[in-house]
């Protein structure tokens, strides 16, 4: 199964490195391939450098994809930290 959903970053301080963090986390208790599209880059949801690469910014919008059995639960769960703008907003 394959899932995209999009999400804007609402944090003041966009994606540094503790949103990664709980993103990785989460995405890490998925089974499924998760990746994050900002403007024309794209990385790997369970790699932190990867993530930094992305230099999203509050107010960015974030493309999330997923393919696997629990795609839809991982987008869920990872669409809802990213709008809840990390516990930080």
């Amino acid at each position: 199964m394959f899932c995209e959903r999009e999400a804007v970053i609402r944090n003041a301080e966009g994606l540094h490195f503790r949103p990664i963090m709980q993103l990785v986390a989460i995405a890490s208790q998925y089974q499924s391939a998760v990746r994050v599209h900002h403007n024309d880059r794209s990385a790997d949801g369970r790699s932190p450098m990867e993530l930094l690469m992305l230099i999203a910014t509050q107010g960015s919008k974030l493309r999330l994809t997923a393919e696997g059995e629990d795609a839809d639960a991982a987008l869920t769960a990872l669409t809802e930290l990213v709008e809840s703008g990390f516990g930080e907003a």
